[in-house]
């Protein structure tokens, strides 16, 4: 059943490649004007989720519905101008500039009895100016750092006028520094713009800091799902993640901070089981 405040939701979906499974009877309602956050270990599901709810990825069971309607039977130019979706690694022709890039974002809005239009170009201009990069425009995408590259396949989905955004690892291959920038933005466009985001992030402390929601999958299924505070417990982080740590309130965000518990093990009786010395921790990134 879709809830009420949901724009896009899972209804018992199963999805794999061929004869292989990876998620199984899923079902998620993304509450709209919220950011969600999908965490999991490596190879649980979370971008196979992902690609599902954007349409890249026909579930073998089961039904994506946006707005009420099965997604599947929609045409791509309607969902394009509802969803954008950033994949993990997204890739561009040699050369290409950061201009033309978001341009791109505008194809969904054109068909051959409206072509390119003053107001296209507008969209082009706020949306380079929302992510900080209008100065550079005119530059080629393969010049830019991490960073800046990830801003500019962002004012690409921006420029695409959708009300919901999906983002996988947007912060791949970037520093700390670079993944705040990114997560930032990311973060205004939710709160000053009230686009629907949906991402998969693998560094705990950031999805905690940056979701309303965060949806924990493990073995392909969902086994947890709620805002951060609700969620995160050093059980889950046990049971999900094999992970020992101990979790305290973030003293900038008062969420939940998780800080991993760096063990040596004392051998005491024989036979007896390693003691872990707690006097070692880290920040968590998983």
């Amino acid at each position: 059943m879709t809830d009420a405040e949901s724009r896009i939701s899972a209804a018992g979906v199963t999805l794999g490649y061929g004869d292989r499974i990876v998620a199984e009877s899923l079902d998620l309602d993304v509450h709209t004007g919220v950011i969600t956050t999908v965490i999991g270990p490596n190879g649980c599901g979370k971008s196979t989720l992902l690609r599902a709810l954007g349409r890249l990825l026909r579930p073998q069971a089961g039904e994506v519905l946006l707005d009420g309607k099965a997604i599947g039977s929609m045409k791509t130019r309607d969902v394009a101008r509802v969803l954008g979706i950033l994949p993990q690694t997204p890739t561009a022709p040699e050369g290409l500039t950061v201009a033309d890039l978001v341009a791109r974002g505008r194809h969904p809005h054109q068909s051959w009895i409206r072509q390119w239009s003053a107001g296209d170009a507008d969209e082009v201009t706020r949306a380079l100016e929302h992510t900080g990069i209008a100065d550079l425009a005119d530059r080629p995408l393969d010049q830019l750092s991490g960073g800046q590259r990830q801003r500019a396949w962002i004012s690409m989905a921006l420029a695409q006028g959708t009300d919901i955004l999906l983002l996988d690892e947007p912060t791949t291959y970037l520093d700390l520094a670079h993944s705040v920038e990114v997560l930032d933005l990311v973060d205004r466009l939710h709160s000053e713009m009230g686009r629907t985001v949906v991402m998969v992030l693998h560094d705990l402390n950031l999805a905690v800091r940056y979701s309303d929601q965060l949806v924990v999958m493990r073995d392909g299924k969902i086994v947890a799902s709620g805002p951060p505070a609700d969620v995160i417990s050093v059980e889950l982080l046990r049971d999900v993640f094999g992970l020992d740590a101990a979790v305290v309130e973030d003293p900038v965000s008062d969420r939940p901070l998780i800080v991993p518990i760096g063990t040596r093990h004392v051998y005491g009786e024989p036979g007896g089981q390693p003691v872990p010395v707690t006097n070692e921790a880290t920040p968590a990134s998983v």
